[in-house]
């Protein structure tokens, strides 16, 4: 059973859609018990940093989070949030990841959105995908280059296109929008132990 963090922003339903597609169980769900009893938790995200960090807040889950041990998958606001500071309303995020998220210098067209390539893909989530593939990115803000950075995108400047720390795993792109790539990211997730 996975669970998927359900905490009023967009994109839950897709991702769910996602995974019944794969025939795997999920619950789209704010409740801590059955999170931290899920075989593994993905944690969605489309929307604003601050106003969306305030929910988690009020539910208790900036910190349940963190304090997972099963596998974690953070999905594009949902990976932000997993790092330590957020420029996009000045949000302090759950610090899984010591790392800044900022916004896009003005030097091309903002929001990064559409289809781009990752390089240095150095995750088992990345098993049988090719170096050219790409994946569907939407966003304004990035997580800077670090030594969590399993994967790298670059759109007006590099950045962390996947990041992983322990048994936290995260992506700036959208898998559950990536068509057959994005599939088998997720399966490989879902195959985590």
């Amino acid at each position: 059973m996975i669970a998927i963090i359900k905490y009023n922003g967009g994109n839950v339903s897709s991702v769910q859609n996602a995974l019944n597609r794969l025939q795997v169980d999920s619950v789209i769900t704010d409740d801590p018990e059955v999170i931290v009893n899920a075989d593994k938790v993905i944690f969605p995200g489309v929307g604003e940093a601050s106003s969306t960090m305030k929910l988690l807040k009020e539910k208790g889950l900036d910190l349940l989070i963190p304090s997972l041990k099963q596998p974690v998958l953070g999905i594009c606001l949902g990976m932000q949030l997993m790092c330590k500071a957020n420029e996009e309303g000045n949000t302090e995020g759950m610090g899984i990841f010591d790392i800044n998220v900022k916004r896009f210098p003005p030097q091309g067209l903002v929001p990064h959105m559409g289809w781009n390539t990752v390089a240095n893909q150095n995750s088992s989530l990345f098993s049988d995908i090719e170096k050219d593939d790409d994946v569907y990115f939407v966003h304004s803000y990035y997580c800077e280059l670090s030594d969590f950075t399993t994967s790298v995108c670059d759109y007006i400047l590099p950045f962390s296109a996947s990041l992983q720390k322990d048994n936290f795993y995260a992506m700036q792109f959208h898998p559950e929008k990536s068509g057959t790539i994005g599939r088998q990211i997720l399966k490989n997730f879902i195959n985590l132990s």
